[in-house]
């Protein structure tokens, strides 16, 4: 009998949840990171079936990098990463490239082999300067420093949920090639309630679902969307960081798994016009000993004080988050009022064109929805800005009627003049964002006009590549 010449780990989906899930529980227990990187490293040394160690990073704009590490190397230089940050959009200059990363091994993940390929294990780092001080640009990390702050000094735990809404649509790297196809065609046309089973849709929904339940997302419901081809795969709250660690995944999971079945899952917020965009409504609240602070029984929509200022700050500060929430040129095609769009700056129980919304809840549920948020987010960063300024910011006022913007160039302009983001972000990372953005405004026409155009598509920050960017 043949000897198989490759031994590399494969683990049975229900043995990857229970992994994962536990791992999950070390983070929300706060295990001492210390005491979880001796054991992945006594892990990693005594499970001789893994061949690498994927180590993932984001940039500004929440793109997500993926270096793969052999595993002996790794584990000989654990503690003397580095790459070039000067090849990542919004990091470091040419003559200051050298960055490095540092392993944040609570975030360590098990993945599924017929998806991800066998012997590979996934963790994400945190960008760090030269010197080993946290880099600046890296909202990963600092979202990780913030929620650890309001944990030490006030016992508070801040808690989100996504609900991430994506197109599929045929062929790989579908959104790539829009500049020579001019269009994304959609793979099923049934809709909310008509989809049947074995559709190209459905089995694209039910295969990623079953890797975001292996991957410890503790799945809740999964579905197609409104307009065609469109899909959402829902999980439970969990805390802020691994909620937008989740996000990251979640599109990693949906790409990956397309991509196997020749097709492309787009994050875009309006890749279709005449049909519903997509959004990421973002479910948030917080607690403290296990008490949920934004409850209250006798309260106006069951929501409590503490709730209602922070949705206030957040209203108040809406046209400051818009750039945020909303990081590109095609993003605004979303605030459209005719399909549903949260464009208004005002919450409401009932109103889904509020940027917030009161879902019903208890005790246990009860929580605001961020209604105006756009797939494409970086999750990091979007989770920090409103968890800062929900809890922190000056409570305004905010006039009657007032609305989001409705292009990409006037939200750059309230970014930039914003004190409220130079003091949470820095006057640096605010910069680089603004200047970012403006740069793929510059390639776009300012008016969006009833047609999806090739260089919104083009120059999309999680499309676009040196190819790409060089075609203008």
């Amino acid at each position: 009998m043949s000897v198989p010449m490759r031994d590399f780990l494969e683990l049975p989906y229900d043995e990857l949840e229970e992994l994962n899930l536990s791992a999950k529980q070390q983070r929300l227990d706060r295990t001492p990171a210390d005491v979880v990187q001796e054991e992945r490293l006594r892990y990693l040394t005594d499970e001789k079936r893994i061949k690498a160690v994927t180590v993932c990073f984001t940039d500004l704009e929440g793109r997500l990098h993926m270096l793969d590490y052999d595993k002996k190397f790794l584990l000989k230089s654990a503690d003397n990463l580095t790459f070039d940050g000067s090849s990542i959009r919004g990091f470091s200059r040419q003559a200051e490239s050298d960055l490095r990363l540092g392993i944040d091994w609570p975030a360590f993940y098990w993945l599924p082999s017929d998806v991800f390929g066998p012997g590979k294990v996934l963790v994400f780092g945190n960008v760090l300067e030269r010197d080993g001080a946290p880099y600046p640009a890296d909202l990963r990390a600092l979202l990780q420093r913030y929620t650890a702050d309001l944990y030490a000094n006030q016992g508070l735990t801040c808690n989100a949920s996504n609900e991430i809404e994506g197109f599929l649509v045929r062929g790989r790297n579908a959104e790539q090639y829009f500049l020579e196809n001019g269009k994304l065609e959609p793979v099923s046309t049934g809709g909310y309630y008509h989809t049947l089973p074995g559709d190209p849709l459905r089995l694209f929904i039910d295969t990623a679902a079953e890797v975001q339940r292996a991957m410890g997302f503790a799945n809740e419901k999964d579905h197609p969307e409104v307009a065609p081809s469109q899909f959402e795969m829902n999980y439970s709250y969990t805390e802020a960081n691994i909620a937008a660690d989740q996000v990251l995944l979640y599109k990693l999971i949906c790409r990956q798994v397309a991509s196997r079945l020749e097709m492309t899952a787009s994050f875009l917020p309006k890749p279709m016009v005449g049909v519903n965009g997509s959004g990421m409504h973002t479910n948030l609240s917080v607690s403290q000993n296990g008490t949920n602070l934004f409850y209250a029984a006798e309260g106006k929509d069951g929501l409590s004080e503490y709730a209602w200022d922070f949705i206030q700050r957040i209203l108040s500060h809406g046209l400051d988050l818009c750039l945020v929430l909303n990081p590109s040129v095609n993003a605004y095609r979303r605030l459209d009022p005719h399909y549903e769009a949260p464009n208004e700056i005002k919450s409401s129980a009932i109103d889904r064109g509020s940027m917030v919304r009161i879902p019903i809840g208890n005790a246990k549920s009860a929580r605001v929805e961020v209604r105006s948020i756009a797939p494409d987010a970086n999750p990091h960063m979007a989770l920090y800005t409103i968890l800062k300024t929900g809890l922190e910011a000056d409570k305004g006022s905010v006039p009657a009627g007032a609305v989001l913007p409705d292009n990409i160039n006037d939200a750059i302009q309230a970014f930039e003049g914003s004190a409220h983001i130079a003091e949470i972000l820095g006057e640096t990372v605010r910069d680089k964002f603004a200047a970012l953005k403006q740069l793929q405004a510059d390639r776009c026409p300012r008016l969006l006009g009833s047609i999806i155009k090739r260089s919104e598509v083009q120059f999309h920050h999680e499309v676009t590549n040196q190819s790409l960017w060089s075609r203008f």
